[in-house]
C-alpha cells in the first residue's frame, strides 16, 4: 500500500510561494447604489462567483415604506432571455437590515418570479439577486425610504396576544396563466419573530417546498425572519388547471405546515374599468 509522505519544510515553502503569487480575485463591480454594506454582503453571498448589475432583473417595490413592518417586494427575472440559461437561485435582501436576506428561492420547476412582504429597519437598498445555471449572479435594486424599526418592533399578533390561537393557519389560491404556468399565492399565520424584541426569541418559518401532483419539485426556499409577520408568498410554478399543488413548510421550532391548492379552471375576471352612469 502506498503511503503519503508528509510535506517537507522545503516543499511547504514552495507551496506557500506559489499561493502567494496566485492572481487575486477581481473586485466586485462598483455598486451604483453606493451602499456601505455592498462589499461585505457580496463576499458573504457571492463569494468567488462572477457578479454584475443587470436592469433586466426587475425588483418592484414602493419608493417609500408606509409600513416598515410589511413592505411588498417582487423579484422578476422572466425578462432575462438571451440564451442565459435557467435561473438557479433568487434572493431578496435589504442591505442595512440586521437580517439582510429575506428569501433564498430555487425555482426548480417554476418561472423565475417570487414576491413577498419584508420588514425594513431603516432607509436601505432593497435588492434582488439572481444566479444563473453557469454560476454568475445578476443584481438589481434601489434605495427605499423607511421610518425604521420594522425588525425591532413586536409583531401585532404578539401585542394582541392571539398569535397562538391562529398559529399554523394557511390559505392559498392558484390561477392559470397564459404561458403554461400558474400563479400561486400562499399565506401563513405566524409571528415571524426576529429575536430583537426583549424576551421574545427568534421564531420564524424557515423552509417551504411546492410540489406538483406527481411529486415533482416545483420550487423550494429558505425563509428568514426578515419576512413580514403572517407571510404572504407568490410564486409561478408550472402547473395546469386542475393540478393539485402541495405546499409543505417548517418553522424554527420544527412545526410542520401542510396544504394542497388546486389550480383554478380559469383565471379571475379583470376588474371593471371606466366611469359608471348615474
Amino acid at each position: 500500500m502506498n503511503r503519503r509522505k508528509p510535506l517537507t519544510a522545503m516543499a511547504m515553502s514552495c507551496l506557500l510561494a506559489i499561493g502567494s503569487i496566485a492572481p487575486a480575485r477581481a473586485p466586485y463591480p462598483a455598486d451604483p447604489l453606493h451602499s456601505p454594506m455592498w462589499t461585505a454582503h457580496a463576499q458573504t453571498i457571492f463569494g468567488d462567483d462572477p457578479v454584475r448589475f443587470d436592469p433586466r432583473v426587475k425588483v418592484s417595490y414602493p419608493e417609500i415604506a408606509e409600513n416598515q413592518r410589511s413592505f411588498p417586494v417582487a423579484l422578476d427575472a422572466r425578462g432575462l432571455g438571451g440564451g442565459l440559461g435557467p435561473v438557479r437561485r433568487m434572493l431578496i435582501l435589504a442591505d442595512l437590515n440586521p437580517i439582510p436576506i429575506a428569501i433564498d428561492y430555487r425555482p426548480a420547476g417554476a418561472q423565475p418570479y417570487v414576491a413577498t412582504r419584508i420588514k425594513l429597519d431603516q432607509r436601505t437598498p432593497v435588492r434582488g439577486a439572481v444566479q444563473l445555471a453557469d454560476g454568475q449572479w445578476l443584481v438589481s435594486g434601489g434605495w427605499v425610504d423607511a421610518a425604521g424599526g420594522g425588525c425591532s418592533a413586536p409583531p401585532v399578533s404578539r401585542v394582541k396576544g392571539d398569535w397562538a390561537q391562529h398559529l399554523g393557519e394557511m390559505r392559498g389560491e392558484a390561477w392559470p396563466m397564459a404561458d403554461g404556468a400558474s400563479r400561486l399565492r400562499v399565506t401563513f399565520r405566524h409571528p415571524m419573530d426576529t429575536g430583537f424584541v426583549a424576551n421574545i426569541p427568534t421564531y420564524h418559518i424557515e423552509q417551504m417546498r411546492v410540489t406538483g401532483p406527481d411529486g415533482r419539485l416545483l420550487g423550494q426556499m429558505e425563509i428568514w425572519a426578515a419576512v413580514a409577520e403572517d407571510p404572504a408568498i407568490t410564486l409561478m410554478p408550472r402547473a395546469h388547471p386542475g393540478d393539485a399543488l402541495s405546499i409543505a413548510a417548517r418553522d424554527t421550532n420544527g412545526r410542520a405546515y401542510l396544504a394542497k391548492v388546486t389550480v383554478a379552471r380559469q383565471s379571475p375576471l379583470p376588474a371593471a374599468t371606466g366611469a359608471t352612469g348615474r
